[in-house]
């Protein structure tokens, strides 16, 4: 039996995923869908038997209040939970806002897929007339970080996963370690950098990941902090509803 166990799960539907829409770091709201899928996570894990000491997620909406909502169907609201921007999806910089079914269509599917799931090509930038861009760049959420100088104006998941893996080996780890039960509400592409990192993933393989929202999922951890064997990712819910909801991910880039 692996010594730790870690669980981890992708925001419900927000309401710019409900349209369709490049999300990153602009703060969308659940949808009703999302909140629903929320309080389904929140009912597999207490049937389940989880229970959790600690909690991390991003500094948006949309993973706080899947984690609350997943946090009060379990009766669990009273455990310390922390922020931070390291957790946030990958910023998508001038894409933010757009619909990706237009965007595949003017611009084609495949630079479509590179900009959603290369490993290292980020989107064009978001320059200062973006429509968003005050909306981000002046929300106090960041006053603790990133520094003004750093604060991006797009990511790839190469640089999604170099501000997400510090805090996971830094802060993250020593409490798992530390034998305290993890529950992680983030996002599709923070929590890709971290289910690479873990399953040793390589680029191409991690373009092919698509996390559905909603659907918590475990890792089997040793003592060196690497998947006991069968402990890689596993997925806390029906086989097909799990199979489905990849595939609705990976078309949401498609041209109709």
């Amino acid at each position: 039996m692996a010594p730790y166990k870690i669980v981890m799960v992708r925001h419900g539907e927000s309401e710019w995923n409900q349209k369709n829409l490049f999300c990153g770091w602009y703060d969308a709201k659940l949808s009703e869908k999302g909140k629903q899928e929320a309080a389904n996570a929140g009912k597999t894990l207490k049937d389940a038997g989880y229970k959790f000491d600690q909690a991390y997620t991003s500094v948006l909406s949309r993973a706080q209040d899947t984690l609350q909502i997943i946090l009060k169907t379990l009766n669990q609201c009273d455990i310390p939970i922390q922020t931070t921007w390291r957790l946030n999806e990958r910023h998508y910089g001038a894409l933010t806002g757009l619909n990706k079914t237009e965007t595949a269509a003017k611009y084609g599917e495949q630079q479509v897929a590179i900009w959603r799931r290369s490993f290292d090509v980020p989107p064009p930038p978001m320059e200062n007339d973006h429509p968003h861009y005050k909306d981000i760049v002046c929300d106090p959420r960041y006053k603790n970080g990133p520094p003004p100088e750093q604060f991006p104006k797009f990511e790839s998941l190469k640089l999604t996963i170099e501000r997400t893996l510090p805090f996971w080996n830094e802060t993250i780890v020593p409490q798992i370690k530390a034998g305290k039960r993890i529950l992680i509400a983030a996002h599709g592409n923070s929590l890709r950098g971290i289910v690479k990192h873990l399953d040793q993933l390589n680029d191409e393989q991690i373009m092919g990941l698509n996390l559905p929202t909603g659907i918590p999922f475990v890792y089997m951890l040793q003592e060196n902090m690497k998947p006991a064997q069968g402990g890689s990712l596993q997925f806390l819910g029906d086989p097909e509803t799990v199979k489905k909801a990849m595939e609705a991910v990976a078309n949401q880039g498609k041209a109709k």
